[in-house]
């Protein structure tokens, strides 16, 4: 079989249309959900229902344009949909892209300075350096969309001053890599973790998926525009999607894996080590990046 004909028949199997998708991971999403809250892990339903969400996850990430390109073409048909595009600022949110990056910007901020205050007050009360940590890095995260924001509300249309910008969110970036390094070491040594009561792990799950999908597509999407300041804030979100991702294994580690010590912290290590290793890449990447288009300015000047 020629490679031609390989990549044809894969592209068949793992790249469906909008439709047959949401047909196969829903079901299949629902069907992992029953399993682990019934605790059904060594049954037959259970193998059946982890290689059909391992199927559905693989689809969902290759079809989410689709899904969400086909969403969007029904919801601007919509009645209210267009009396809600009446409004000017609904309007420009959804029709700008820097402003509604900058709206974004504003809502994280607001998130990660509640977290900061949550997360170091609980450190001071519990006496937990594992809340103390997650406070300096919610902290350096609300520093880094600060700046953007900054400079984004200053308008100055600087190349320069933008290359500086989108800089010093990687050099912040690498401060904040040595914050979650600190998080991961504790989460590993004292066996810790995050922990959700009830259904709400099920939302956490849906919600961290949803964001690392999302953020993988803007890094993408939005180099094209070659705009570094839009670039920093996907990235930043990037990295808010990536601890996430790593919370909710912790966390679905303590409510399904039948109290593995060894287990849970191997695959801590390994999760929380990958996390890093991305976050520091993107983090030099980001400062390399900069000081040659500063490099190249300074030559053109």
């Amino acid at each position: 079989m020629d490679l031609q004909k390989m990549k044809k028949i894969l592209k068949k199997i793992f790249m469906l249309p909008p439709v047959p998708t949401l047909l196969i991971a829903i079901p299949s999403y629902a069907l992992v959900i029953y399993v682990l809250a019934n605790g059904l892990e060594n049954e037959v339903i259970s193998y059946v229902a982890y290689l059909l969400s391992a199927y559905a996850a693989i689809i969902t990430v290759t079809g989410i344009t689709g899904i969400v390109r086909m969403v969007r073409q029904g919801i601007n048909h919509h009645p209210l949909v267009k009396k809600a595009f009446s409004v000017p600022v609904i309007e420009k949110y959804f029709r700008e892209v820097t402003f509604r990056t900058e709206t974004s910007l504003y809502q994280g901020l607001f998130i990660n300075l509640l977290y900061v205050i949550i997360k170091f007050c609980s450190g001071i009360y519990y006496r937990s350096v594992w809340f103390i940590s997650l406070s300096f890095y919610y902290l350096l995260l609300a520093l880094m969309r600060s700046s953007l924001l900054h400079y984004v509300r200053g308008r100055k249309e600087d190349k320069v001053s933008e290359c500086r910008r989108y800089r010093l969110c990687g050099i912040i970036l690498l401060f904040m890599n040595q914050a979650l390094v600190a998080v991961v070491v504790i989460a590993v040594r004292q066996n810790k973790g995050f922990e959700y009561s009830g259904m709400l792990i099920y939302a956490m799950a849906l919600y961290a998926f949803y964001s690392i999908i999302t953020a993988v597509i803007n890094v993408v999407k939005f180099r094209k525009y070659g705009n570094l300041i839009m670039s920093a804030a996907k990235v930043i979100n990037l990295t808010a999607a990536l601890v996430s991702m790593l919370s909710l294994e912790t966390a679905m580690i303590a409510q399904f894996g039948d109290d593995d010590a060894v287990f849970r912290q191997v695959m801590t290590s390994a999760t929380g080590a990958g996390v890093c290793l991305i976050v520091l890449g993107m983090a030099v990447f980001m400062i390399i990046r900069s000081t040659k288009i500063l490099r190249n300015i300074n030559k053109e000047q």
